[in-house]
């Protein structure tokens, strides 16, 4: 019998549907995955083993419908969406005991679909990082190398698609928090249109630039979860009443005459050689499938850093004053009066960095530097989000790299945050623009995997997928598997 955890969504959905295998079976396979890997990995924080099941025994009893092609198919929830009755923590102390009381709207999505979360998943404290380390729990490592970082926030996320815990999951992406732990994983990440998805039952980071998203380890897999979430919510004033369409509707049609930008500033300084290289075979890769390939320009995108960190810090802060130490979660019990609650119970449950961007925040928007900061990195944002409309008038994709970098060590950056903050510099301005990207295996510098960046225009997921799958299909990089799912070494 096949082994079910190397099996792609659509190959599972295929045993399910024709009944060659049961939800149950399908279940109790994963968390035999999860138990004989999670020591290597770290990817989980809580699992949902008794609840899955239950799932898993009324899908076999009532049977897979047209309506619910995806029933029965184990998916993996990033720690900051929420799940009714199950432990969700952001990766934080400060929430290290809050059971919600409702699921998040793409948590309803999936049940409604019949896809069977099985736990909740490892990431960087409240989403702020980029290699999963500064979780309060535990330390994810990377699916292909466990010395080096699994990227973050959903590092946990990747990580275990990667290494076949489970073949789909959910992260979230306020600067490139799916598309580079997809990258460092060697999997695909979507971060789709800003209110594609709704937010609604997501830990807030930064409101404006959030964004639910799915992590397969096929194109198609990404396309078929992408669907499952879609969707307006009246419970989230941000999400889009635009229709969603069948995201795999143009999977396998050709991407000859499609005009693909790779902007000069992508390329430049800064870049690794072996990233570089995998990034210009992708682009001879897509002009030999009948594809223009044209250099173009983001001149603002240099500022996007600055930018992102100004805006997202001042969300942070002011969305992270919720966590007060009164209603839920982590109270100091060192306190003598309300005001020790507040300090003491702050001080205490939430982790350095964010503390840092707390702090940050707080101070841009503070009065006497509101409008040299906060103010100034809103018109810069603007002048982002003009580059990328002037460039989408005579492009239908943008390609680059998600990261300069391949996964690097542990501890790599503890010393030094701003060179941290610079590694998101290729992923963050489509977040402050609020255009779906996403990262697709592209090849390996190091022995490690190389994400390409795929920019679509508002709303036009369907262009990339078809763009992705015709890349996918052109090469091989999808099929190279990490040690840990049968590999080679």
């Amino acid at each position: 019998m096949t082994e079910l955890f190397k099996l792609s969504v659509k190959e599972l959905a295929e045993k399910l549907q024709s009944k060659e295998v049961s939800a149950k079976e399908v279940v109790q396979d994963t968390f035999k995955r999860i138990d004989a890997t999670e020591a290597k990995v770290d990817s989980f924080i809580t699992l949902n083993q008794e609840k899955a099941l239950m799932q898993a025994e009324k899908i076999d009893a009532a049977g897979i419908t047209a309506t619910t092609p995806l029933a029965g198919i184990p998916i993996g929830i990033k720690d900051n969406i929420v799940t009714k009755g199950l432990l969700t923590t952001a990766a934080s102390k400060m929430l290290y005991n809050f059971d919600p009381v409702y699921d998040a709207t793409s948590v309803e999505k999936l049940y409604e679909g019949g896809l069977i979360p099985v736990g909740k998943l490892n990431m960087d404290e409240f989403a702020m990082g980029s290699t999963t380390e500064t979780s309060y729990f535990k330390k994810t490592k990377n699916a292909w190398d466990a010395t080096k970082v699994p990227g973050g926030s959903s590092g946990g996320s990747a990580a275990a698609v990667a290494a076949g815990q489970i073949p789909a999951s959910l992260g979230s992406d306020t600067g490139g928090s799916i598309r580079q732990p997809a990258s460092f994983n060697g999997v695909v990440g979507m971060k789709p249109t800003y209110g594609r998805i709704s937010r609604f039952g997501l830990i807030a980071f930064a409101s404006s630039l959030d964004q639910i998203g799915p992590m397969t380890r096929t194109v198609e897999d990404n396309a078929l979860i992408l669907n499952a979430i879609s969707g307006h919510d009246v419970k989230d004033s941000t999400s889009s009443k635009k229709e969603v369409p069948n995201f795999a509707g143009k999977i396998g049609q050709s991407v000859k005459g499609l005009t693909i930008g790779v902007p000069k500033e992508y390329m430049g300084e800064g870049v690794q050689p072996g990233v570089k290289a995998a990034i210009e075979d992708a682009m001879k890769t897509y002009e030999a499938l009948g594809a223009t390939v044209k250099e173009i320009s983001l001149p603002h995108s240099k500022y996007g850093v600055e930018v992102y960190y100004i805006i997202a810090s001042s969300e942070a802060s002011s969305n992270l004053q919720r966590f007060d130490g009164i209603r839920y979660g982590y109270r100091s019990e060192n306190v003598k009066s309300l005001d020790d609650v507040y300090v003491s119970s702050r001080s205490e449950g939430f982790g350095a960095e964010v503390k840092r961007r707390i702090m940050l925040g707080t101070f841009s928007l503070s009065s006497g530097y509101y409008d040299a900061y906060f103010k100034k990195a809103g018109k810069v944002r603007t002048l982002i989000v003009n580059d990328f409309k002037k460039a989408f008038a005579d492009v239908d994709l943008i390609l680059g790299p998600v990261s300069p970098t391949v996964a690097y060590e542990f501890g790599a950056d503890a010393d030094d945050p701003v060179t941290a903050y610079m590694r998101d510099v290729l992923t963050i301005p489509v977040n402050l623009a609020g255009l779906p990207g996403m990262s697709v295996p592209a090849g390996f510098s190091e022995g490690l995997p190389v994400g390409m960046q795929l920019i679509g225009n508002y709303f036009d997921e369907e262009t990339m997928y078809q763009a992705a799958y015709a890349f996918e299909q052109a090469t091989d990089f999808h099929t190279i598997k990490p040690t840990i799912l049968g590999g080679q070494a």
